[in-house]
This record gives structure tokens, C-alpha cells and sequence, in this order.
């Protein structure tokens, strides 16, 4: 069987939350979003996880996630340093936070050697999504994206960020990161880089960071990286992230990335508010029959 790689990124500071909600319990048997996410990845197919963490979290998920489920799954773990930055670049003392998401990929480069899929570590993504990514990762060299329908991903709370994709025969052409909400039947984008706003219907496709790669991408990471701080950059803020790489990959005809289709519904964790709502959906979840009470005790190894 080909492996294919499931690469969880857990390195965000969770400071809106409040703490690290990445191993905040949710389930009705103290299981994270996380388990959720490795549980559906497994059935799918994925056969190995790394999670990118930052090092002194390392004995607090080893001890909790870790443990729970290295029995089922092939477990490794990467940390977000800025030992591979250019050598030219100067951390300030004052920054706390992390790169950005094309950095924390390229430190995973020595533990992926095979296809693999990354997610966050805050958000549910849904078995077919993962069924999706997992069957394309199996028969393609090319890339490729889940998108989702952006009327399911917004907030009744008010503007969110978002990924929106712009494709041309099912490929994607663009993403366009923008703050999105929903006005009358349709949703207005305004994009972060300041061009023009636009709509698009409540069915258009979002990216949620749910991408098929292979290996091939972490080259491209690594000279846009060279690229990225060489320029004019504000290094107490700079995020160098990887919807940019994947752009700048399709610009130079370094990529193909399939735009997926799926049934599944996101939701994730962003507020300490949004925990009462996680959890009834869970809960609800587990009554319909979607997922075993105790997530672990009946999983197919």
C-alpha cells in the first residue's frame, strides 16, 4: 500500500482562545478535534501523522493525543525553529509567533518523503474530505485542494478570513485571501491585499488549509523562502504563508492543483466561545451514528 502522510499543524499560540486549544477536550471522553481529524485520516487511508508543534509543548502532546493514538498510527513530531531561516535574517528578541504556515511545513521536510496531506490543528474537516484527499494522494503527482462551500464556513459573529478559490476547469488558479460575510444570497470578499472586493455564491470554494502535496513542494519552499526575506518585510510580523507558495508554484508552472469537491461540513475553534458549539455538534455527531462514543475503543487497526 502507498503511505500517505497526514501533517497536523499545532505550532499557533492560540491566543485569541485563551490557551492551548489544541488539546482543549471536546469529545464526551476528554478526545480533541485532533482525534477526530487522525480517526477519519486513518479509515481514509493515511498511515503515518507528524505533528509540528513548538518544542516545549512536545511532552504535553506525547503524553495526551501521542499516546492515544500511536497504537493505530505510525507517530513522529516536528518543531517550528528558525534554524533554517536564510542566514542573513535576524529574529527580533520581541517576536513570539511562529513564520507562518509555509515555514512550519518546510521544517517537517526530513520526517515526509511520501505524498502526504496537511490540516490545522484547530478545525474539523469531515470523513469524505479526508476520503477525498486521501484517494487523490494515492493515484497523483499533482497536488490538490479540498475546497468547501463558503456559505458552511461563515460566523454568525461577523466578517472571517478566508481562502477563496478562484479555479478554471477545476484547477485552481488562485487563492485570494480575504475577509468574507455573507450579504443576502451571496458573499462579499474583501481581499487582505487591499484590491477590490468581490462576491461569490454561498456554494463558491474556500480553502481551510486542507491541501494534498508531495514532496516536490518542499524545494519550492525553500527558494521562495530565499525569495520572501530577501524582500521588504517587517520580520517583527512577517507571515510567510503557504497559499503565497502555491500561487507563486502555479504562476510558474511548478504545480497543478486539483479543486476537490466535498460533502463534508467544517467547523473550528477560534473563540473559548466557540467550545459550547463544537461540542453539541459533536454530540449530535455521535448520536446520529458518525462516530463511536468512545472514539478509540472501537477503531479498526
Amino acid at each position: 500500500m502507498k503511505n500517505r502522510t497526514l501533517l497536523i499543524l499545532a505550532a499557533g499560540m492560540g491566543s485569541r482562545f485563551g490557551g492551548l486549544k489544541q488539546i482543549e477536550p471536546m469529545g464526551p471522553n476528554g478526545e480533541f478535534l485532533i482525534d477526530y481529524s487522525i480517526y477519519d485520516a486513518i479509515q481514509a487511508g493515511f498511515n503515518k501523522v507528524v505533528f509540528l508543534i513548538k518544542e516545549e509543548n512536545y511532552e504535553i502532546f506525547k503524553e495526551t493525543i501521542g499516546s492515544r493514538v500511536e497504537p493505530y498510527i505510525q507517530v513522529e513530531y516536528c518543531f517550528q525553529k528558525n534554524d533554517n531561516l536564510p542566514g542573513h535574517v535576524i529574529v527580533p528578541e520581541t517576536r513570539v509567533k511562529p513564520f507562518g504556515t509555509a515555514h512550519a511545513i518546510l521544517c517537517c521536510k526530513d520526517k515526509i518523503h511520501e505524498n502526504f496531506a496537511i490540516i490545522s490543528s484547530d478545525d474539523f474537516y469531515g470523513k469524505d474530505a479526508f476520503k477525498k484527499a486521501a484517494d487523490f494522494l494515492l493515484d497523483n503527482d499533482d497536488f490538490c485542494v479540498v475546497g468547501y462551500k463558503i456559505g458552511e464556513t461563515l460566523s454568525d459573529k461577523g466578517a472571517v478570513k478566508r481562502g477563496v478559490c478562484m479555479e478554471e476547469n477545476g484547477y485552481l488558479t488562485k487563492v485570494i485571501e480575504s475577509k468574507v460575510e455573507k450579504q443576502g444570497d451571496h458573499v462579499v470578499c474583501e481581499p487582505l491585499n487591499g484590491s477590490e472586493s468581490f462576491n461569490v455564491e454561498l456554494d463558491h470554494p474556500v480553502s481551510m488549509i486542507l491541501f494534498g502535496l508531495t514532496p516536490k513542494v518542499f524545494s519550492a519552499i525553500e527558494e521562495q523562502m530565499i525569495e520572501y526575506f530577501n524582500g521588504d518585510i517587517d520580520l517583527e510580523t512577517a507571515e510567510f504563508l503557504m497559499p503565497d507558495v502555491l500561487d507563486k508554484m502555479i504562476e510558474r508552472h511548478q504545480a497543478n492543483i486539483k479543486v476537490l469537491e466535498t460533502s463534508s461540513k467544517w467547523f473550528g475553534v477560534t473563540y473559548r466561545e466557540d467550545l459550547e458549539n463544537v461540542k453539541n455538534i459533536l454530540s449530535k455527531m455521535i448520536d446520529n451514528g458518525e462516530y463511536p462514543n468512545n472514539l478509540w475503543q472501537k477503531i479498526k487497526k
